[in-house]
């Protein structure tokens, strides 16, 4: 009965000192960029906005940001975590597209005096859906929420492409169309190797098909980065990985998805029935976090965009 007891109290002790699970796993790429891996579940009180993966360069001139979180506090926890790696000031953030993951906490990271820079047409879609997230923040994780969080944009943009150097790394930032949303764009070093593909890659978790999305285009956007020869990809989300697994969890797919619902259409299916279509050719991708809840929905924006291609 003592040894029971004694294994209980020794039980209820260890979880109590457990360390909590992290928001965020630091992942080592190279020398000096690091992958910041988030919940790769949809955004909650729990994660609030750091579910997705971000990037951290360290050069010589201080830190760049890729992506600065979906909130304030998200933007902060960030923070916690690149100081981990260095003492080093965040000197630049660069927001690869609008999704609120990827912006919405620039207002803390200006406020360290910190430039920002996206690409023209991510800026304009951020303007269009900046009321719209904002609120989602305080429907989806709490009332209230996103005090705190404001639509700082950036000081600089980019149309096509844009070189950056600071120190001995440089950094290129490459709009090339289209895909999840209308602005995305990835950044590729090359000297590192190290592709960061923002929205344009999901890894280990399925990737989500808006109504805004191209997936024509965002196939040969993919394609793009692929002829670079990446040894490195930080996606969107999920652990930083190599070119190959972000081709199987993301070019394939699209284009696999593609072509059953050009199948659906072309054997009459009805747009209300595209959520329940024959996913045989799709069954390998049940293994990525997500599918249940984004099979149906990816289907039915894929149907109304292929209906006007």
């Amino acid at each position: 009965m003592r040894m029971l007891m004694f294994l209980i109290l020794f039980s209820l002790t260890s979880f109590a000192n457990a360390e909590p699970t992290p928001r965020i796993e630091i992942q080592k790429v190279t020398d000096n960029v690091y992958a910041l891996v988030g919940q790769r579940g949809p955004m909650s009180k729990w994660n609030f906005g750091t579910n997705a993966t971000f990037g951290v360069v360290v050069t010589s001139e201080g830190v760049v940001l890729i992506d600065s979180g979906a909130s304030d506090k998200a933007a902060r926890y960030i923070h916690e975590q690149i100081k981990k790696i260095t003492d080093k000031p965040v000197v630049l953030v660069i927001n690869t597209g609008s999704e609120d993951l990827r912006w919405l906490g620039n207002t803390y990271f200006k406020s360290l005096g910190a430039k920002i820079i996206t690409s023209k047409a991510a800026l304009v879609h951020q303007h269009e859906r900046a009321s719209e997230l904002l609120s989602r923040l305080d429907t989806i994780i709490f009332p209230q929420f996103s005090v705190g969080t404001d639509t700082t944009y950036a000081d600089e943009t980019f149309e096509k492409e844009k070189t950056i150097t600071l120190g001995d790394t440089t950094l290129i930032l490459k709009y090339e169309g289209p895909n999840y949303m209308p602005g995305d764009f990835y950044v590729w070093l090359p000297e590192e190797s190290v592709a960061f593909s923002g929205d344009i890659v999901s890894t280990q978790r399925m990737l989500a098909v808006a109504r805004v999305s191209d997936t024509d285009s965002w196939i040969n956007v993919f394609k793009s980065m692929q002829a670079l020869n990446p040894e490195h990809v930080v996606p969107g989300h999920g652990h930083a990985t190599d070119i190959n697994e972000a081709k199987a969890d993301t070019l394939n797919y699209l284009v696999l998805l593609r072509q059953a619902v050009r199948n659906f259409i072309d054997s009459g299916g009805e747009i209300q029935d595209v959520r329940s279509l024959n996913q045989y050719p799709l069954s390998p991708y049940e293994r990525l976090i997500g599918y249940d809840m984004l099979m149906g929905r990816n289907s039915l924006h894929v149907y109304m965009e292929l209906e006007w291609e």
